[in-house]
């Protein structure tokens, strides 16, 4: 369990460094690297999903292993949902403020769970709802300020705030689906079909509309094609490490560090209702891992003396 959190978490880490480059790609007026080109958002899908793809399958020729994995379906309703979702979110980080846009976002963990509990009949207590619900309630206060100033300004555009939320449910789909094929694949596998799914149809959308890259634009989207390797790896070792309503919770700090950077990179000051967002993630985060862990504690004790029973039967 503590090895599918820390992976989590980590993962977050390097979706923060994708969404920083990629936020900086699709608003290069407001970048702090001068001269840089605009790139639309199916654009930086596909050179994501190419070094994606490349890595993944190097390392599966390197081990032998199958491209197309064993249950197919699973996999490829994954690579839809994943490719779909992060499409989507590309372009919410382009048309809404980050505050907006990362908050629709982070309401993945919570589709996630209502998906595992109410479809695959996944046991979720009410102490993991209560504390999903905190953390939640968390992101909201992060963003408060951001959305508050959004409205302010003629108002976010209400099409790509709906697509935000999409997608935050398409990624709790591919989370779910992760979690199905822990018995089954290999995570490179699992990872593999994001990548495969994504190229032939953002290749064909970059015929119409593709901005050539130039001096350190090409280090920006390597940058931004590694780490989501690293992010996709490390997030489907989450998953199939642990349960998944044990692990959604804890991509809500993802939000922390994006409000952090923005204090100690763009000289953002935290306001009153953002510290009080970070505290409300942080509880929510604890509350559901120390009653987990608790609960985790008392099957295995239970466990432990049905076999002792039995032995001494």
């Amino acid at each position: 369990m503590i090895r599918g959190i820390m992976y989590i978490i980590l993962s977050g880490m390097a979706f923060f460094v994708v969404n920083f480059f990629v936020k900086m790609l699709g608003n290069p007026d407001n970048s702090i690297i001068p001269d840089l080109q605009k790139y639309p958002a199916h654009e930086l899908v596909f050179f994501r999903s190419l070094v994606s793809f490349t890595i993944s399958a190097v390392i599966i020729k390197y081990r032998g292993l199958s491209l197309l994995g064993n249950n197919r379906r699973w996999l490829f309703l994954r690579g839809t949902a994943g490719m779909i979702a992060l499409t989507l979110f590309f372009f919410t980080l382009h048309k809404l403020p980050l505050a907006i846009a990362s908050t629709l976002q982070y309401l993945s963990p919570i589709f996630t769970v209502l998906i595992a509990s109410s479809l695959f009949g996944e046991k979720v207590s009410k102490v993991q709802y209560i504390s999903s619900v905190i953390a939640f309630t968390g992101v909201v206060f992060i963003g408060l300020n951001g959305l508050l100033s959004g409205f302010g300004n003629q108002g976010p555009d209400l099409f790509w705030m709906f697509m935000g939320v999409i997608s935050a449910v398409l990624s709790g789909v591919a989370y779910n689906a992760i979690s199905k094929l822990k018995e089954t694949e290999e995570t490179i596998n699992i990872v593999i079909y994001f990548p495969m799914l994504a190229l032939p149809l953002t290749g064909i959308w970059c015929l119409f509309d593709f901005t050539f890259p130039k001096g350190a634009e090409w280090l920006i989207l390597l940058t931004i094609g590694v780490f989501t390797q690293i992010a996709q790896v490390l997030m489907t070792r989450a998953f199939l490490a642990a349960n998944t309503a044990i692990v959604a919770p804890f991509q809500y700090i993802g939000a922390i560090y994006a409000l952090f950077s923005g204090w100690f990179i763009f000289d953002e000051k935290l306001e009153l209702a953002s510290l009080f967002g970070v505290c409300l993630v942080v509880s929510g985060v604890i509350l559901g891992t120390l009653f987990r862990n608790k609960k985790e504690a008392k099957r295995l004790d239970e466990a432990q003396l049905e076999t002792q029973s039995e032995i001494l039967s």
